[in-house]
């Protein structure tokens, strides 16, 4: 610890220069998505970064696709950040944008240079000595509810899932994807609401995903205001991806007549692709995923838009423990942010740091204070998910 603490106080004292970018592909326990295609435990769709330095502090970031394309995105970024100051994430980041549109914005590169964007974070905090909320804009709150994140299943197993969560502390969930919309059954799709909230109990918050985004949505505008008229009567908090994800007349019209607020966002990425969907008034809630969108970086600014447009920011970086740092942090940091999603059971949540995150008492989590983004990184942990742990740590 002291000669991590001596490090700081150098670093503090001069440029800190980024001498290697690394990412690793975690796999072997990736949870079910609820998806068409379904994920298997041993697929990658999730990936640390760790952004090393000259003055042997390292900053970590999150980064929700296979683990392949980060490190074929770190090949192509190589040029541009190698050298670079750590101190400045904003505007490495822009540069890493600028300078490879041409490559195709909101892919790869963008998804990579998110993970990078939240290391760099992570070492401005840890130079400064800094929560990355402060740095962010603030602290608005200390602790933010985390809504557990479920897959739906049919009614008598979603009422077991949500009570098992519910008894290990959770007062906020968030079902969604599995057979919702899919088996063609308004029914079906009403029984599973309904044993969800009978599980969750009156006093619980409870959000619906119904998951549009994936592979080959069959519904579209009237299915999404019909089901939007069945979930008032349990009290939904939010109806989340009811529509395609380039439904932007479809999403403005559901959100003028839909008796349950509308959310969604979290396939867009960059905060330009954003302003359409916030001007023409598309969303009561939106969903940037830190770990794609762009970083940190992008989503305070997208979180920022939203505000002046009286939209609410909830991120979406749930994907590992790193993910829900940043989105604690960004609570921190914005005046409305209560929330977090926190996804129920996932090794890459609970089984990667030295101290996993724990619910209070109230069914909160207390948002991190400590320099950076507040999470510490167990090598041991996670070689049992990805054989280049070692490439994450300083040598």
């Amino acid at each position: 610890m002291l000669a991590e603490r001596n490090a700081l106080l150098s670093a503090a004292a001069r440029q800190v220069r980024i001498t290697a970018i690394k990412a690793a592909a975690l796999f072997g326990e990736s949870p079910k998505g609820g998806w068409s295609a379904e994920i298997r435990p041993e697929d990658s769709i999730h990936a640390i970064i760790a952004v090393h330095t000259d003055a042997g502090i390292t900053g970590y970031g999150s980064v929700f696709t296979d683990g392949r394309l980060v490190q074929a995105g770190l090949q192509v970024l190589e040029p541009l950040f190698r050298g670079e100051t750590a101190l400045e994430p904003e505007r490495v980041s822009e540069k890493l944008h600028q300078n490879t549109f041409w490559m195709g914005r909101g892919g790869t590169l963008t998804h990579t240079i998110s993970g990078i964007d939240i290391a760099l974070w992570d070492i401005l905090g840890k130079v400064t000595g800094q929560p990355v909320g402060r740095l962010l804009g603030g602290t608005y709150r200390r602790r933010a509810q985390p809504y557990c994140s479920l897959l739906m299943e049919a009614p008598a197993r979603m009422r077991d899932v949500v009570a098992d969560y519910r008894d290990r502390g959770f007062r906020a969930f968030k079902i969604g994807w599995g057979p919702f919309g899919r088996a063609d059954d308004s029914k079906l799709d009403e029984a599973i609401v309904r044993a969800a909230r009978e599980a969750a109990g009156a006093a619980a918050r409870l959000f619906v995903d119904a998951g549009a985004s994936d592979a080959l949505w069959p519904h579209g505008l009237k299915w999404a205001m019909r089901t939007a008229e069945m979930l008032k009567d349990y009290d939904i908090g939010w109806f989340e991806e009811p529509l395609r994800p380039d439904a932007i007349e479809d999403f403005c019209h559901l959100r003028r007549v839909s008796p349950v607020p509308v959310a969604g966002g979290e396939v867009l990425t960059r905060r330009q692709a954003f302003v359409p969907w916030l001007v023409r008034g598309a969303f009561d809630i939106v969903q940037p995923d830190v770990t794609k969108v762009g970083g940190l970086s992008e989503q305070r600014r997208i979180a920022r838009m939203a505000d002046d447009f009286g939209v609410k920011f909830v991120g979406h970086g749930w994907n590992t423990a790193v993910g829900v740092a940043a989105d604690l942090q960004m609570a921190a940091a914005c005046p409305h942010t209560d929330l977090v999603e926190f996804i129920g059971g996932s090794a890459y949540l609970d089984g990667i740091c030295t101290e996993p995150f724990a619910l209070d008492g109230e069914g909160y989590l207390t948002i991190p204070d400590k320099p950076g983004l507040g999470v510490r990184l167990d090598r041991d942990k996670l070689a049992r998910y990805t054989p280049d742990s070692a490439a994450l740590f300083p040598a």
